[in-house]
């Protein structure tokens, strides 16, 4: 099974930011060494307990310690910014690390209304426009302006011999359409979404169009996922994160991930009960043979070429050895 990583750099209660961002590197190079195919790290702006506001830097970071496993962002939140910008971050990214950098393409805020404010000018604005910078960001890449267009006369530098490869994520018909009419492999975030979304990939393979990208629809479905020894402790393991989005939602969280100690001395009031369960259901949680059962009937399911992974506990060691299991268990 083709299986990937992705990461949100979560920090923990009792940690900080700068032990969750060498997690992070971890992660990566503990990804590389089981097999998996890339590592991608997403954008959040002021998120209560995710440190990672610039994927670009990390990836950086991360490209300098790791040989071969393909690097990307989760995604480039393209409404904040112009994608001249974005198009020579991830050439020089590319440039550096040639033919291991993906560029995820998002239309979320990625954080709060004022944060978003504090990014950029009009986003919702941005966010209409979305299908235009899309465009605009991959004739950068292909360098390929019309010769009357006035970005025909720059080059966003340097040109890496392998271009960035785009995606475009998502978990809408909205986003699905623009990946495919722009040739573009797609990302969905299952993970986020309650919704059975196979109408939505299916309408992504049939109005496909085939170009120089993809000559063929390509997807990926990220799934939350934690796996251990035996379903029990898995269950244990994924507490501190499910009681971590219940803080979230009540306006709470900003020092990470609870332990476990923690997380079984949280009081939970019915509705937040629901809001657990909800998670539970959402996610995949078990002994690495569950974990693979249910990968496989999630793929099968959404016709997925690749399956993405996310993973949040507390320790950095038990979210190693999630993925760890998944690998023995399911890549070959």
């Amino acid at each position: 099974m083709k299986l990937s990583i992705l990461d949100q750099s979560p920090a923990s209660s009792g940690k900080t930011a700068q032990q969750a961002l060498y997690d992070s590197l971890s992660l990566a190079q503990a990804g590389e060494k089981l097999g998996f195919t890339r590592y991608w790290i997403a954008e959040h702006h002021d998120f209560p307990g995710l440190t990672c506001p610039a994927p670009e830097v990390m990836l950086g970071y991360i490209g300098g310690q790791t040989d071969k496993i393909r690097l990307g962002c989760g995604a480039v939140l393209l409404p904040h910014y112009k994608p001249y910008k974005v198009a020579e971050t991830y050439n020089l990214l590319a440039t550096l690390f040639p033919g291991r950098i993906d560029v995820g393409i998002g239309r979320a805020p990625g954080g709060s209304a004022e944060a978003t404010m504090a990014l950029s000018d009009n986003y919702l604005e941005q966010v209409r426009k979305m299908a235009e910078s899309v465009d605009t960001l991959l004739h950068f890449f292909k360098n390929d302006f019309p010769s009357d267009d006035m970005f025909s006369k720059i080059t966003p530098s340097p040109v890496p011999d392998s271009l960035p490869e785009p995606w475009i994520l998502g978990t809408s018909k909205k986003s699905a359409i623009l990946a495919a009419k722009h040739g573009l492999s797609y990302a969905f975030g299952q993970f986020m979404s309650d919704q059975d979304v196979t109408d939505i990939i299916d309408q992504y393979k049939s109005e496909f169009r085939a170009n120089n990208w993809s000559p063929v629809p390509n997807t990926i479905a990220a799934v939350s996922v934690l796996c251990a020894e035996t379903k029990e402790e898995a269950e244990d393991l994924a507490l501190p994160n499910q009681i971590w989005k219940i803080q979230l939602a009540k306006g709470e969280g900003r020092k990470g991930v609870p332990s476990l100690g923690e997380a079984k001395h949280y009081s939970l009031t019915p509705e937040e009960k629901e809001m657990l369960n909800s998670m539970k259901k959402r996610s995949i949680i078990g002994s690495p043979s569950d974990v693979k059962r249910r990968l496989e009937e999630l793929r099968e399911h959404y016709q997925a070429d690749e399956m993405m992974i996310v993973t949040i506990t507390h320790d950095i060691k038990d979210r190693v050895r999630s993925y760890e299991l998944i690998a023995n268990e399911c890549i070959a």
